[in-house]
């Protein structure tokens, strides 16, 4: 039984190391064509490629799930191919224990899916799009559309460009008072120094009913509770977060009376990813001894990039009708993953 247990693992982990590392292929050729539109002085070739590279932990993060679904489907399906899954269901090994055979080389993804989430993605993606973003320019026009809005109290804030070293750089802050503006500053570069930050070359605009002023100051010192290690959980997507970073982004948020839906989902998205993969790993098992026992493998593939698609797209639209419609997102992720769940179990009782 070991050996068998060895055997079946090393099939579909192979097989899904395979379907990941071609996913990866043209993801990477992808995102070339994609950046090339960008390419100018100071954005080089070189600097789109290192781009990519700090971008692809988080498209192996992405793609873990659907690559197992993938390399299930292939795995299992070559063995269903020479008929080997006929003398081992034969030799007495029951659907259940292959379903658990099957398995167990799926929780090393599923484990270094967890491990890219927490402590990889977030700080590779950051340095990705800030690196970038200080090699387009944080002044051009294309490249300030992808700054953050960040919200503190009485005052709006903007910044172009957040470095993961507690660097920000083109950073505008709007200060309101009674509901009117009273202030706006522009500062170039502001660093972090412990308990406060220090704005350089500072372009200060007053607004009274009288009249408007403007001050240029060499330097300034800005209090605030914004920390380098909050303001690199704003300068990200909630998708690129690690689950503590959301939570206490999301405590923060309530803080401060703003709504923290949108994180509230991505917290949910990542705590809830291990099960659906192994749903999606059922859905695979119940596939191969089911409908798609006696198919060629191509149909099988395209079987489950399918599948994958269609639970990718349910996800798209429960998450975003939760923030909506205003229900629970915990229930907006959890439904795909009940319902695939729940699909593959009852087609691998009929299969058993």
């Amino acid at each position: 039984m070991k050996q068998l247990n060895r055997y079946i693992a090393k099939q579909v982990f192979l097989a899904t190391v395979m379907v990941l590392i071609l996913v990866l292929g043209l993801d990477f050729i992808g995102k070339i064509i994609d950046q090339l539109d960008s390419l100018r002085e100071g954005y080089t070739f070189y600097e789109m490629l290192v781009y990519i590279a700090w971008s692809t932990p988080t498209s192996v993060y992405e793609f873990i799930p659907y690559a197992v679904l993938i390399g299930c489907l292939v795995g299992l399906g070559a063995l269903a191919g020479s008929s080997e899954l006929v003398v081992i269901r034969a030799a007495g090994v029951s659907v259940l224990q292959i379903s658990w055979m099957v398995l167990k080389p799926v929780l090393v993804f599923i484990a270094l899916s967890l491990c890219l989430g927490e402590y990889v993605v977030p700080y590779a993606e950051q340095t990705a799009e800030s690196r970038r973003s200080l090699a387009l320019g944080y002044t051009n026009e294309d490249q300030a559309r992808r700054g953050v809005w960040h919200r503190e109290a009485d005052e709006y804030i903007w910044f172009n460009v957040v470095q993961p070293d507690g660097k920000l750089y083109g950073v505008t802050r709007y200060r309101f008072e009674e509901g009117s503006l009273a202030s706006a500053s522009f500062t170039r570069e502001v660093e972090f120094r412990g308990d406060y930050w220090q704005e350089r070359n500072v372009s200060v605009t007053r607004f009274t009913d009288e009249q408007v002023t403007t001050e240029e100051l060499p330097q300034r010192r800005w209090i605030t509770e914004l920390t380098p290690a909050l303001l690199n959980v704003v300068a990200m997507e909630p998708d690129a977060l690690s689950l503590r970073s959301l939570y206490s982004y999301s405590r923060y948020l309530k803080d401060q009376n703003l709504h923290a839906g949108e994180y509230a989902l991505a917290f949910w998205q990542k705590m809830l990813q291990p099960l659906a993969t192994i749903s999606l790993v059922l859905i695979a098992i119940s596939f191969v001894f089911g409908p798609l026992r006696s198919v060629s493998l191509g149909q099988k593939v395209f079987t489950g990039v399918a599948f994958g698609i269609g639970f990718r797209l349910l996800q798209s639209l429960l998450g975003p009708s939760s923030l909506v419609f205003g229900f629970s997102p915990f229930v907006a992720v959890a439904i795909p993953i009940i319902l695939c769940m729940g699909l593959g179990v009852v087609l691998l009782r009929r299969a058993g």
